[in-house]
């Protein structure tokens, strides 16, 4: 993401698409009566940029600064808040009461969206009654938050990924460093994509996930040579074989994949048979020769 307070049409447009899909997600998920967030454009300030069910237009474009409200208590704490009765509740501060009030909004829960310790948005999710938001509910919003911070990661990796690509190229060996560096970047991401798409649930950005590794890959080299073109690997041989190709150990590689070190053996072995490798590194070799791996 660009840095805060000069964030491009692009960037901004895709902050949009982002959101608002969380939002609808929520609403469904829930049967809360509105959804609504941003993310931070400038340090510890943000906007509520998009509205789902909303019954006015008074909270569309709503500074919110870190500290104030229910989500700036949200945003200065980096963890959910909520309150049953946001007219009456007592441990918030009130400068956004009148349009709080003008949307009719009582029991209201603010989750931050985080990215490496650092808040780059807000969901938000209410009812118009007074009523206590259960665990289900406050659930569903934090999984709505992950799932934007999932996005986030992956559109941090890809813009660093192409400034690099667009630095002014050193001469001679320092050259020769910066290039195996930024293969080495390439296949860190290549691996954190394949370790983060099976747990997306929404199967339409999986497959955009996949389709950038898939990029990566093909960008990483010329492809497969003729003999190795015919080689596949099932999809978790292919994620464990893509955290080995990092340097990563098998109890790493379990670690980043959620399985246990028994299962990752298991998916190594078969990945070396299906390539005719006799250790991990000659599997890594095979792989990238036939244009499996960056």
């Amino acid at each position: 993401m660009t840095s805060a307070g000069s964030a491009t049409p692009g960037a901004e447009a895709s902050d949009a698409v982002e959101i608002r899909a969380a939002l609808l997600r929520l609403r469904r998920s829930t049967g809360l009566q509105i959804a609504f967030g941003g993310l931070l454009q400038e340090p510890l300030r943000m906007r509520i940029a998009e509205l789902n069910g909303a019954a006015t237009g008074a909270l569309r474009g709503l500074a919110i600064r870190s500290g104030s409200g229910l989500g700036g208590k949200a945003v200065a704490l980096a963890r959910p808040c909520a309150v049953t009765d946001y007219r009456e509740a007592r441990h918030i501060s009130h400068e956004y009461d009148v349009p709080v009030a003008a949307e009719g909004l009582r029991a209201v829960l603010a989750v931050p969206v985080v990215v490496r310790r650092r808040v780059r948005g807000v969901l938000y999710g209410a009812l118009r009654q007074p009523v206590a938001l259960g665990d289900r509910t406050l659930d569903a919003a934090v999984a709505a938050a992950r799932d934007v911070e999932q996005n986030l990661v992956v559109r941090d990796e890809v813009e660093r990924l192409v400034a690099a690509e667009r630095a002014p190229e050193p001469d001679g060996r320092a050259r020769v460093r910066e290039g195996a560096r930024v293969r080495e970047e390439v296949r860190e991401v290549h691996a954190e994509l394949r370790a983060l798409a099976p747990s997306v649930a929404d199967p339409g950005l999986r497959e955009q996930l996949l389709s950038l590794c898939d990029r990566l890959t093909a960008a990483a080299g010329p492809g497969a040579a003729a003999g190795d073109a015919g080689r596949t690997l099932a999809p978790r041989e292919l994620d464990v074989l893509a955290c080995v190709a990092t340097g990563s150990t098998n109890a790493a590689v379990a670690e980043r994949l959620g399985l246990r070190p028994e299962t990752v053996k298991a998916y190594l072995r078969s990945a070396m048979r299906r390539l005719g490798a006799h250790n991990r590194l000659e599997a890594v070799v095979a792989a990238r020769r036939a244009g499996l791996l960056p």
